[in-house]
Protein backbone atom coordinates (compact mmCIF):
# COMPACT_ATOMS: atom_id res chain seq x y z
CA UNK A 1 0.00 0.00 0.00
CA UNK A 2 2.65 2.46 1.13
CA UNK A 3 4.50 1.84 -2.08
CA UNK A 4 1.49 2.35 -4.22
CA UNK A 5 0.92 5.76 -2.58
CA UNK A 6 4.83 6.27 -3.35
CA UNK A 7 4.11 5.30 -7.03
CA UNK A 8 0.67 7.87 -7.32
CA UNK A 9 2.74 10.62 -5.47
CA UNK A 10 5.56 10.37 -8.06
CA UNK A 11 3.13 9.80 -11.24
CA UNK A 12 1.30 13.06 -9.97
CA UNK A 13 4.45 15.11 -10.03
CA UNK A 14 5.57 14.02 -13.16
CA UNK A 15 2.12 15.00 -14.28
CA UNK A 16 2.25 18.53 -12.75
CA UNK A 17 5.39 18.58 -14.04
CA UNK A 18 4.07 17.90 -17.53
CA UNK A 19 1.92 20.37 -17.14
CA UNK A 20 3.61 23.44 -16.02
CA UNK A 21 6.05 22.47 -18.66
CA UNK A 22 3.26 22.86 -21.05
CA UNK A 23 2.18 26.29 -20.12
CA UNK A 24 6.16 27.26 -20.02
CA UNK A 25 5.84 30.43 -22.25
CA UNK A 26 8.01 30.73 -25.02
CA UNK A 27 8.53 33.80 -27.61
CA UNK A 28 6.97 36.85 -26.09
CA UNK A 29 3.82 38.37 -27.18
CA UNK A 30 5.66 41.57 -28.62
CA UNK A 31 8.28 39.56 -29.92
CA UNK A 32 5.81 37.66 -31.79
CA UNK A 33 3.83 40.14 -33.75
CA UNK A 34 7.23 41.87 -34.36
CA UNK A 35 6.52 43.73 -38.09
CA UNK A 36 2.88 43.44 -37.59
CA UNK A 37 2.32 45.52 -34.64
CA UNK A 38 2.85 46.28 -30.82
CA UNK A 39 1.48 44.31 -28.21
CA UNK A 40 0.81 45.68 -24.80
CA UNK A 41 -0.82 45.78 -21.28
CA UNK A 42 -2.19 48.44 -18.69
CA UNK A 43 -0.51 48.73 -15.66
CA UNK A 44 -1.58 49.48 -12.45
CA UNK A 45 0.87 50.66 -9.61
CA UNK A 46 1.80 47.30 -8.52
CA UNK A 47 2.75 45.66 -11.38
CA UNK A 48 4.90 49.43 -11.97
CA UNK A 49 6.64 48.72 -8.41
CA UNK A 50 7.11 45.51 -8.36
CA UNK A 51 4.95 45.15 -5.30
CA UNK A 52 3.49 42.25 -7.88
CA UNK A 53 6.52 40.86 -8.54
CA UNK A 54 4.52 37.96 -11.06
CA UNK A 55 2.93 40.73 -13.05
CA UNK A 56 6.09 42.68 -13.41
CA UNK A 57 7.89 39.85 -14.58
CA UNK A 58 4.99 38.95 -17.65
CA UNK A 59 5.14 42.95 -18.34
CA UNK A 60 9.11 42.95 -18.97
CA UNK A 61 9.12 40.19 -20.52
CA UNK A 62 6.01 39.90 -22.78
CA UNK A 63 5.20 43.06 -24.01
CA UNK A 64 7.05 46.35 -25.87
CA UNK A 65 4.19 48.73 -25.03
CA UNK A 66 2.53 49.52 -21.90
CA UNK A 67 -0.37 51.83 -21.08
CA UNK A 68 -1.43 53.05 -17.72
CA UNK A 69 -4.70 52.07 -16.11
CA UNK A 70 -5.87 54.86 -14.04
CA UNK A 71 -3.08 57.12 -12.79
CA UNK A 72 -3.01 59.85 -15.26
CA UNK A 73 -6.58 60.37 -15.10
CA UNK A 74 -7.88 63.46 -13.99
CA UNK A 75 -9.37 62.11 -10.92
CA UNK A 76 -5.94 60.64 -9.57
CA UNK A 77 -2.81 63.28 -11.24
CA UNK A 78 -4.88 66.49 -11.03
CA UNK A 79 -7.65 65.98 -7.92
CA UNK A 80 -7.74 70.01 -6.65
CA UNK A 81 -7.75 72.75 -8.57
CA UNK A 82 -4.25 74.07 -7.80
CA UNK A 83 -2.81 70.43 -6.74
CA UNK A 84 -1.28 67.51 -9.33
CA UNK A 85 -0.01 63.98 -8.15
CA UNK A 86 2.66 63.26 -10.61
CA UNK A 87 4.57 60.55 -8.59
CA UNK A 88 2.61 57.41 -9.28
CA UNK A 89 3.18 59.06 -13.32
CA UNK A 90 6.56 59.47 -12.64
CA UNK A 91 6.85 56.03 -12.14
CA UNK A 92 5.17 54.74 -14.89
CA UNK A 93 7.18 56.87 -17.32
CA UNK A 94 10.70 55.67 -15.51
CA UNK A 95 9.42 52.23 -15.84
CA UNK A 96 8.38 52.75 -19.47
CA UNK A 97 12.11 54.02 -20.19
CA UNK A 98 14.06 51.70 -18.14
CA UNK A 99 12.40 48.79 -20.09
CA UNK A 100 12.65 50.09 -23.69
CA UNK A 101 8.43 50.48 -24.22
CA UNK A 102 6.54 52.43 -26.08
CA UNK A 103 4.93 54.62 -23.39
CA UNK A 104 1.03 55.65 -23.92
CA UNK A 105 -0.98 58.24 -21.67
CA UNK A 106 -4.60 57.40 -21.23
CA UNK A 107 -6.77 60.12 -20.82
CA UNK A 108 -6.94 63.64 -21.03
CA UNK A 109 -10.19 64.39 -21.85
CA UNK A 110 -13.16 61.71 -20.41
CA UNK A 111 -16.51 62.42 -18.51
CA UNK A 112 -15.37 60.13 -16.15
CA UNK A 113 -12.83 59.93 -13.03
CA UNK A 114 -13.07 64.05 -13.91
CA UNK A 115 -13.08 65.58 -10.53
CA UNK A 116 -16.69 67.53 -9.76
CA UNK A 117 -14.63 70.77 -9.43
CA UNK A 118 -13.40 70.79 -13.04
CA UNK A 119 -17.48 71.41 -13.79
CA UNK A 120 -18.51 73.68 -11.02
CA UNK A 121 -19.02 77.50 -11.05
CA UNK A 122 -18.88 79.33 -7.92
CA UNK A 123 -22.11 79.24 -7.09
CA UNK A 124 -22.31 75.55 -7.10
CA UNK A 125 -23.81 74.60 -10.45
CA UNK A 126 -22.15 74.89 -13.75
CA UNK A 127 -19.28 76.81 -14.78
CA UNK A 128 -19.08 78.86 -17.66
CA UNK A 129 -17.70 77.83 -21.50
CA UNK A 130 -14.06 80.22 -20.62
CA UNK A 131 -13.37 78.84 -17.40
CA UNK A 132 -13.75 75.02 -18.84
CA UNK A 133 -11.35 75.78 -21.24
CA UNK A 134 -8.93 77.61 -19.20
CA UNK A 135 -8.91 74.52 -17.20
CA UNK A 136 -9.00 72.13 -19.98
CA UNK A 137 -5.92 74.14 -21.27
CA UNK A 138 -4.02 74.19 -18.33
CA UNK A 139 -4.57 70.53 -17.37
CA UNK A 140 -3.73 69.45 -20.66
CA UNK A 141 -0.55 71.48 -21.29
CA UNK A 142 0.75 70.68 -17.76
CA UNK A 143 0.61 67.18 -17.69
CA UNK A 144 1.35 66.44 -21.26
CA UNK A 145 4.01 69.34 -21.24
CA UNK A 146 5.68 67.39 -18.13
CA UNK A 147 6.43 64.32 -19.81
CA UNK A 148 7.10 65.87 -23.73
CA UNK A 149 9.17 63.61 -25.70
CA UNK A 150 8.77 60.56 -23.02
CA UNK A 151 5.18 59.79 -23.85
CA UNK A 152 4.65 58.41 -27.04
CA UNK A 153 0.81 58.92 -27.59
CA UNK A 154 -1.91 60.04 -25.60
CA UNK A 155 -5.31 58.97 -25.58
CA UNK A 156 -6.54 62.35 -25.82
CA UNK A 157 -10.29 62.49 -26.13
CA UNK A 158 -12.30 59.17 -24.60
CA UNK A 159 -15.52 57.97 -25.16
CA UNK A 160 -17.15 61.13 -26.74
CA UNK A 161 -19.90 58.95 -28.98
CA UNK A 162 -23.34 57.30 -28.43
CA UNK A 163 -23.70 54.23 -29.90
CA UNK A 164 -25.71 55.67 -32.73
CA UNK A 165 -22.18 58.02 -33.95
CA UNK A 166 -23.84 60.84 -32.67
CA UNK A 167 -21.92 63.67 -29.99
CA UNK A 168 -22.35 62.12 -26.49
CA UNK A 169 -24.23 65.30 -24.23
CA UNK A 170 -21.86 64.84 -21.77
CA UNK A 171 -20.94 67.97 -19.53
CA UNK A 172 -17.60 68.83 -21.39
CA UNK A 173 -20.13 69.18 -24.63
CA UNK A 174 -23.19 70.92 -22.30
CA UNK A 175 -20.78 73.54 -21.01
CA UNK A 176 -18.34 74.33 -24.05
CA UNK A 177 -19.80 72.98 -27.01
CA UNK A 178 -19.24 70.27 -29.91
CA UNK A 179 -15.65 72.28 -30.07
CA UNK A 180 -14.49 70.90 -27.21
CA UNK A 181 -13.04 67.97 -29.01
CA UNK A 182 -11.16 70.22 -31.30
CA UNK A 183 -10.20 72.20 -27.95
CA UNK A 184 -8.33 69.20 -26.56
CA UNK A 185 -6.69 68.44 -29.61
CA UNK A 186 -5.43 71.50 -30.11
CA UNK A 187 -3.96 71.78 -26.27
CA UNK A 188 -2.38 68.17 -26.96
CA UNK A 189 -0.64 68.60 -29.79
CA UNK A 190 0.62 72.50 -28.73
CA UNK A 191 2.19 70.68 -25.46
CA UNK A 192 3.98 67.87 -27.38
CA UNK A 193 3.69 68.07 -31.41
CA UNK A 194 6.23 64.92 -31.22
CA UNK A 195 3.43 62.69 -29.12
CA UNK A 196 1.07 60.67 -31.25
CA UNK A 197 -3.09 61.58 -30.39
CA UNK A 198 -5.79 59.10 -30.75
CA UNK A 199 -10.03 59.08 -30.41
CA UNK A 200 -10.35 56.14 -27.93
CA UNK A 201 -14.11 54.81 -27.82
CA UNK A 202 -16.03 51.60 -26.90
CA UNK A 203 -17.99 49.24 -29.28
CA UNK A 204 -16.46 50.62 -32.52
CA UNK A 205 -17.41 47.16 -33.84
CA UNK A 206 -20.79 48.64 -34.51
CA UNK A 207 -20.90 50.32 -37.80
CA UNK A 208 -22.93 53.24 -36.63
CA UNK A 209 -20.42 54.14 -34.06
CA UNK A 210 -17.51 53.17 -36.68
CA UNK A 211 -18.86 55.66 -39.05
CA UNK A 212 -19.65 58.08 -36.49
CA UNK A 213 -15.50 58.05 -35.28
CA UNK A 214 -14.52 58.41 -38.71
CA UNK A 215 -16.36 61.46 -39.62
CA UNK A 216 -15.47 63.29 -36.06
CA UNK A 217 -12.05 62.56 -36.78
CA UNK A 218 -11.97 64.02 -40.72
CA UNK A 219 -14.15 67.27 -39.13
CA UNK A 220 -10.93 67.37 -36.62
CA UNK A 221 -8.69 66.85 -39.75
CA UNK A 222 -10.35 69.56 -41.65
CA UNK A 223 -9.93 71.86 -38.77
CA UNK A 224 -6.04 71.22 -39.03
CA UNK A 225 -6.06 68.98 -36.05
CA UNK A 226 -3.75 65.81 -35.99
CA UNK A 227 -5.57 62.38 -35.06
CA UNK A 228 -2.65 59.92 -35.64
CA UNK A 229 -4.72 56.79 -35.00
CA UNK A 230 -8.49 55.64 -33.50
CA UNK A 231 -8.78 53.77 -30.36
CA UNK A 232 -11.07 50.43 -31.00
CA UNK A 233 -11.83 49.27 -27.56
CA UNK A 234 -11.85 45.64 -27.16
CA UNK A 235 -14.05 45.00 -24.10
CA UNK A 236 -15.47 41.91 -25.90
CA UNK A 237 -16.98 38.53 -24.89
CA UNK A 238 -17.05 35.19 -25.94
CA UNK A 239 -20.36 35.59 -28.15
CA UNK A 240 -19.83 38.97 -29.71
CA UNK A 241 -18.72 41.09 -31.61
CA UNK A 242 -19.24 38.16 -34.35
CA UNK A 243 -16.02 38.20 -36.19
CA UNK A 244 -17.29 39.92 -39.52
CA UNK A 245 -18.61 43.04 -37.58
CA UNK A 246 -14.98 43.38 -36.00
CA UNK A 247 -13.27 43.34 -39.36
CA UNK A 248 -15.92 45.51 -41.02
CA UNK A 249 -15.49 48.33 -38.92
CA UNK A 250 -11.46 47.59 -39.18
CA UNK A 251 -11.85 47.77 -42.89
CA UNK A 252 -14.24 51.22 -42.39
CA UNK A 253 -11.31 52.65 -40.91
CA UNK A 254 -9.31 51.43 -43.23
CA UNK A 255 -10.69 52.79 -46.48
CA UNK A 256 -10.91 56.48 -44.48
CA UNK A 257 -7.06 56.01 -44.12
CA UNK A 258 -6.80 55.55 -40.71
CA UNK A 259 -4.57 53.66 -38.33
CA UNK A 260 -6.18 51.58 -35.82
CA UNK A 261 -4.85 50.96 -32.13
CA UNK A 262 -7.09 47.94 -30.63
CA UNK A 263 -7.17 49.33 -26.96
CA UNK A 264 -8.61 47.95 -23.63
CA UNK A 265 -8.61 44.33 -25.11
CA UNK A 266 -9.90 41.76 -23.04
CA UNK A 267 -12.96 38.93 -23.18
CA UNK A 268 -15.03 39.05 -20.40
CA UNK A 269 -15.69 35.36 -19.73
CA UNK A 270 -18.96 36.01 -17.48
CA UNK A 271 -22.87 36.10 -18.12
CA UNK A 272 -23.59 39.80 -18.89
CA UNK A 273 -26.99 40.94 -17.21
CA UNK A 274 -29.84 41.49 -20.00
CA UNK A 275 -29.59 44.79 -21.85
CA UNK A 276 -26.27 45.70 -21.15
CA UNK A 277 -24.53 47.28 -23.70
CA UNK A 278 -20.64 49.00 -24.06
CA UNK A 279 -18.18 49.68 -21.25
CA UNK A 280 -20.06 52.32 -19.08
CA UNK A 281 -17.76 52.34 -15.81
CA UNK A 282 -21.25 53.45 -14.15
CA UNK A 283 -23.12 49.94 -14.60
CA UNK A 284 -23.09 48.16 -11.65
CA UNK A 285 -25.36 45.19 -10.70
CA UNK A 286 -25.83 42.91 -7.45
CA UNK A 287 -23.64 39.38 -7.56
CA UNK A 288 -25.53 36.37 -7.74
CA UNK A 289 -24.26 32.98 -8.73
CA UNK A 290 -26.22 33.35 -12.08
CA UNK A 291 -23.49 36.27 -12.97
CA UNK A 292 -20.77 34.59 -11.18
CA UNK A 293 -21.39 30.83 -12.25
CA UNK A 294 -17.27 30.07 -12.27
CA UNK A 295 -16.11 30.96 -8.95
CA UNK A 296 -14.02 27.65 -8.42
CA UNK A 297 -11.99 27.50 -12.15
CA UNK A 298 -13.22 28.46 -15.59
CA UNK A 299 -14.42 25.16 -16.88
CA UNK A 300 -12.86 23.77 -20.01
CA UNK A 301 -15.37 23.96 -22.22
CA UNK A 302 -14.92 28.02 -21.81
CA UNK A 303 -11.13 28.04 -21.72
CA UNK A 304 -11.19 26.43 -25.28
CA UNK A 305 -14.28 29.21 -26.20
CA UNK A 306 -11.48 31.47 -24.95
CA UNK A 307 -8.61 30.21 -26.86
CA UNK A 308 -10.80 30.09 -29.83
CA UNK A 309 -11.77 33.63 -29.58
CA UNK A 310 -8.04 35.04 -29.12
CA UNK A 311 -7.24 32.73 -31.64
CA UNK A 312 -9.77 34.14 -34.14
CA UNK A 313 -9.15 38.02 -32.88
CA UNK A 314 -5.55 38.03 -33.56
CA UNK A 315 -5.68 36.66 -37.08
CA UNK A 316 -8.15 39.44 -37.86
CA UNK A 317 -5.37 41.89 -36.17
CA UNK A 318 -2.40 40.10 -38.26
CA UNK A 319 -4.45 40.05 -41.41
CA UNK A 320 -4.89 43.92 -41.51
CA UNK A 321 -1.36 44.30 -39.61
CA UNK A 322 -1.26 47.46 -42.21
CA UNK A 323 -3.64 49.81 -40.23
CA UNK A 324 -3.62 47.72 -36.63
CA UNK A 325 -0.59 49.50 -35.43
CA UNK A 326 -0.85 48.18 -31.95
CA UNK A 327 -3.23 45.97 -29.65
CA UNK A 328 -3.06 46.37 -25.89
CA UNK A 329 -4.76 44.33 -23.37
CA UNK A 330 -6.62 46.13 -20.43
CA UNK A 331 -4.78 44.47 -17.55
CA UNK A 332 -1.73 42.39 -17.21
CA UNK A 333 -3.60 38.82 -15.56
CA UNK A 334 -6.91 37.58 -14.54
CA UNK A 335 -5.90 38.52 -10.45
CA UNK A 336 -5.41 42.24 -11.53
CA UNK A 337 -8.43 42.54 -14.29
CA UNK A 338 -11.09 45.75 -13.88
CA UNK A 339 -13.75 42.84 -15.26
CA UNK A 340 -13.25 41.19 -11.31
CA UNK A 341 -15.35 44.17 -10.09
CA UNK A 342 -17.36 45.15 -13.28
CA UNK A 343 -20.54 45.67 -13.76
CA UNK A 344 -20.98 43.30 -10.39
CA UNK A 345 -18.15 43.42 -7.70
CA UNK A 346 -16.52 40.48 -6.10
CA UNK A 347 -16.79 38.27 -9.48
CA UNK A 348 -14.17 35.38 -10.76
CA UNK A 349 -13.27 36.80 -14.01
CA UNK A 350 -11.05 35.06 -16.84
CA UNK A 351 -10.26 37.71 -19.15
CA UNK A 352 -6.78 37.63 -20.28
CA UNK A 353 -3.72 35.39 -21.17
CA UNK A 354 -2.20 34.84 -17.67
CA UNK A 355 -4.13 33.31 -14.53
CA UNK A 356 -4.46 34.03 -11.32
CA UNK A 357 -0.72 32.35 -10.68
CA UNK A 358 0.36 34.36 -13.36
CA UNK A 359 0.56 31.26 -15.63
CA UNK A 360 -0.04 31.40 -19.55
CA UNK A 361 -3.09 30.17 -20.45
CA UNK A 362 -3.93 28.06 -23.49
CA UNK A 363 -4.86 31.36 -25.30
CA UNK A 364 -1.39 32.27 -24.38
CA UNK A 365 0.04 29.65 -26.69
CA UNK A 366 -2.54 30.51 -29.76
CA UNK A 367 -2.36 33.51 -29.37
CA UNK A 368 1.91 32.88 -30.11
CA UNK A 369 1.12 30.65 -32.64
CA UNK A 370 -0.88 33.20 -34.71
CA UNK A 371 2.09 35.60 -34.21
CA UNK A 372 4.59 32.88 -35.46
CA UNK A 373 3.09 31.79 -38.69
CA UNK A 374 4.71 32.71 -41.74
CA UNK A 375 7.83 33.61 -39.61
Amino acid sequence: MKRTIILLAALSLLVISCQKEVIKPGPSLGASFNGAFLVGAALNDAAISGKDAGANKIVTSQFNTITNENLLKWEVVHPEPDSFNFEPADAYVAFGEANGMVIIGHTLTWHHQTPNWVFEGEDGGLTDRETLIARMENHISTVVGRYKGRINGWDVVNEALNEDGSLRDSKWRQIIGDDYIDLAFKFAQAADPGAELYYNDYNMFREAKALGAVALINHLKAEGLRVDAVGMQGHWGPDFPQINDAENSIQIFKNAELTVVVTELDINMLPRPENMQGADIELNYENTIKFNPYAEGLPDSMQTVLTDRYAEFFSLFKKYGDTVDRVTFWGVYDGSSWLDNWPIVGRTNYPLLFDRQYNPKPAYHAVIKVGEVGK
